[in-house]
């Protein structure tokens, strides 16, 4: 069991959790080894949250490390150009740059940024999750490219870039909003041949938690991002508003958290999930710290982090262990999502809960 109780401070929780994944891998060996990935991204997003509030060196140390085990010193990097999972890490970069002020960061920004000219589309101007799902929109994808692209944009004054990422949450929720409940689908197949796609629609069929949890994710922080200048993104504050208020009112009475399948906690086999209750609390905090939503939603992200330490949290000779952590998923049935295994300290599931504490440290600072 765990060696510290629910009101122990959310910043002391999430080092304990970086030092865990510290202590188990070099920082060339996260998971998938020797992969520029949004994996091993996530995570590393969380500890420069940590970094940036403890100006511990260890960490920034151990992100560049990271970095550097993947860009040579003529900033060539290798990562996969058809995928938007591919972009994500990329916004570890900027800190690098402006920490080290060492060009070749920038360089390897340049090449991810050349990605997007090349990712194919749908009809409308939507971004392809992957070259392997062709014409299909993916709700994760606002969060693996929307903050690197406004990040870029903002380094090198291409304000159309910026306005890209508006396009593109304009047209997810286009296609993947459901009216009824105003939660989203995870999934969309413009051309509606897909085993999960509606065949009227094209939507998946389910709500899936951690895709969910990326999308409120991105939203909370292209705001932050694009805060100071009019980029025409006014409509997001209103959307994340409106996706919190719908999200809230699916979790759980007893223990704070949510299901895998985010409105079907009734069913037998449905199971509660870490990294997207972590993600929940991430963007729900932030938003009642910036205003986008009030105080009467403090309770329910307080639920959260005590269930997340209740239900998922072990800490076993000092190392912190989180478990029900969904692997790695791709868009599916009711079935296919209930059959994935879930696993302990994936980093899904670590950097959404170092992120998740380090919103609630901030919430709760005078």
């Amino acid at each position: 069991m765990r060696s510290f109780n629910e009101k122990d401070n959310p910043l002391a929780v999430a080092e304990k959790a970086c030092r865990t994944i510290m202590d188990t891998f070099s920082p060339e060996d996260l998971p998938p080894a020797r992969s520029f990935h949004y994996h091993q991204g996530v995570f590393l997003y969380g500890m420069q949250r940590v970094w940036e509030e403890t100006g511990k060196e260890e960490y920034i140390e151990y992100i560049k490390g990271y970095i550097d085990s993947l860009i040579d010193s003529e900033g060539n990097l290798y990562f996969a150009r058809d995928e938007l999972d591919s972009i994500q890490a990329g916004i570890l970069l900027f800190p690098l740059y402006k920490k080290t002020k060492d060009e070749k960061y920038l360089i390897a920004a340049k090449k991810l940024r050349n990605l997007l000219r090349t990712i194919n589309k749908t009809s409308d101007g939507g971004f392809w999750h992957k070259d392997k799902y062709p014409y299909q929109m993916w709700l994760d994808g606002i969060f693996m490219a929307g903050p690197f692209m406004v990040m870029y944009g903002k380094e090198f004054l291409e304000t159309e870039l910026i306005r890209d990422v508006l396009y593109q949450e304009k047209r997810m929720r286009e296609h993947l909003r459901d009216s009824e409940t105003g939660l989203l689908y995870h999934a969309w197949d413009e051309k509606k041949i897909q085993p999960w796609a509606n065949k009227v629609t094209g939507r998946s069929t389910e709500f899936w938690g951690r895709s969910a949890g990326w999308y409120g994710t991105a939203l909370i922080d292209l705001i932050e991002l694009m805060n100071g200048k009019e980029y025409g993104q006014k409509h997001l504050k209103e959307n994340l508003k409106d996706f919190i208020a719908a999200v809230v009112k699916y979790q759980d009475e007893k223990t704070g958290l949510w299901y895998q399948i985010i409105d079907k906690g009734n069913k037998e086999d449905n199971w509660l999930e870490s990294s997207s209750s972590a993600l929940f609390l991430y963007f729900m905090a932030k938003a009642i710290k910036i205003g986008v939503i009030d105080e009467s939603y403090r309770s329910a992200v307080e639920r959260t982090y005590d269930g997340l330490l209740n239900q998922m949290v072990e800490v076993n000779n000092e190392k912190l262990i989180l478990k029900g952590i969904c692997i790695g998923t791709s868009a599916g049935l009711y079935d296919y999502y209930i059959g994935r295994p879930t696993s302990k300290n994936d980093l899904h599931g670590m950097g959404a809960f170092v992120l998740a504490c380090m919103a609630l440290h901030d919430l709760n600072k005078e």
